[in-house]
């Protein structure tokens, strides 16, 4: 089978996203987890994830190339660099270095950049990124402890991280169709622009994005700007019709569990909502700020509720929770903190029996994964937009990845509802 569309995502949860959006389309896709040092695994996509959305600049680079000397020596014919649905990033990066990088390796000077997905409500309109009816940066994610987001005009975030230009492709380009698009495209580059954002507002206008990509040496964006570039590959004849079987995993089988470190509106949401519905223990990080003794405590409690019912186990807080840790431990050991905390107490829950796992946040989705030692995830069936189950290996478990603004308030128990196998 050859290698269609060579994905890097920068975080795990952004991963799994991207990989469902194609499973959907009808791709098999596999998720490799971090720069892959052998053969890549059969499928139509591959997407290795990184854990680069908050690393430091240069090592995101470094490790973006790597995967993309990877998958351009399995041959694929696209690459796509997937990063938020938000744009998560800060005024240095990384997503304006790394993409500038991948242009230069491509020699392509030029690459779209959309991260919209309006599904989950993130629209962009005159280049504006907008969460619900909201602007970006009134949304919440002004408050994000890692890559709080204060600017919602994408052209403008953009421009501050790259070395070359932005341009917008307004919607009445867009609301044109494929043609237009390409043209305008087209034109940019001649002209110079290293990067387009380009709004969207539906589906159908992702699509057509998507189709006037064909071709492109790099796509950047959210996972729904791959909404249409399947099709692409089946045009050509590369991808034959699969339908529903590219996302059939193994039957689930282990007790049931949700870890949690993520701290947006949505997840705490579903914490709320699991309270009333299944066990469920909130950690206070800031009362006893020691990974070790957080993991007992968690694991301590979890022993003679685990089963179908999912246990949930939460180190979410709101954001003046998160200020006051962040204030007395500083921002990076307080991220590391959770982190560890989380890592060991999921260790400790699939030690137990736990072979179903939901985690909710992109940190901590990349350190439990690193954990466990899951070297790759095989996509199966979607739970909530952007969220399938997939299937961990070499520890065989099913695991869901979930980014933190991702899934309805119910999640955390309907995720278990979702059949797997026919």
């Amino acid at each position: 089978m050859p290698l269609l569309l060579g994905c890097i995502a920068d975080d795990f949860t952004g991963a799994t996203d991207l990989a469902s959006m194609l499973v959907k389309g009808g791709m098999t896709a596999v998720q490799v987890i971090g720069v892959p040092t052998g053969p890549l695994p059969d499928a139509d996509a591959v997407i290795i994830a990184l854990k680069s959305r908050t690393a430091p600049v240069a090592q995101a680079v470094t490790e973006s190339l790597a995967a993309c000397e990877a998958l351009l020596a399995a041959g694929a014919r696209q690459i796509f660099f997937k990063y938020c649905s938000t744009f998560d990033s800060t005024d240095e990066g990384n997503i304006g270095p790394v993409a500038d990088a991948l242009v230069k390796r491509l020699d392509c000077g030029f690459a779209l950049a959309n991260p919209c997905f309006p599904t989950n409500g993130r629209t962009v309109f005159q280049g504006h990124l907008f969460v619900g009816d909201k602007l970006l940066n009134e949304s919440g994610m002004e408050n994000h402890p890692l890559t709080p987001m204060k600017d919602a005009n994408l052209v403008r975030v953009l421009g501050r991280q790259t070395t070359g230009t932005v341009k917008l492709i307004p919607l009445a380009t867009v609301a044109e169709g494929p043609a237009a698009i390409r043209r305008a495209m087209t034109g940019l580059k001649e002209s110079g622009w290293r990067y387009a954002i380009i709004d969207a507002v539906t589906d159908q206008h992702l699509i057509d994005i998507g189709e006037a990509a064909a071709g492109q040496a790099l796509v950047t964006g959210g996972s729904g700007v791959a909404m249409g570039l399947p099709a692409n590959f089946r045009r050509t004849g590369l991808l034959p019709e699969r339908g529903e079987s590219a996302a059939i995993l193994p039957r689930m089988q282990g007790h049931a569990a949700v870890v949690a470190g993520s701290c947006s509106r949505a997840t705490l949401g579903q914490i709320g909502f699991a309270r009333d519905h299944a066990p469920t223990l909130e950690l206070d990080v800031l009362a006893m700020p020691d990974a070790a003794a957080l993991a007992a405590q968690a694991l301590d409690w979890a022993t003679g509720k685990l089963g179908d019912t999912p246990v949930v186990i939460a180190a979410s807080a709101p954001p003046e929770k998160v200020a006051a840790l962040q204030a007395k431990l500083g921002r990076d050991a307080a991220g590391a903190l959770v982190e560890h905390a989380l890592a060991a107490i999921a260790q400790g829950l699939v030690a137990r029996g736990v072979g179903r796992l939901v985690v909710a946040g992109g940190e901590t989705s990349g350190s439990v994964v690193q954990a466990l030692g899951v070297t790759s995830l095989r996509i199966g069936p979607e739970i909530d937009p952007g969220v399938p189950w997939t299937y961990a290996s070499p520890v065989n478990l099913h695991l869901a990845l979930k980014s933190g603004n991702f899934g309805a308030r119910d999640f955390f128990l309907k995720a278990f509802d979702v059949p797997v196998h026919p």
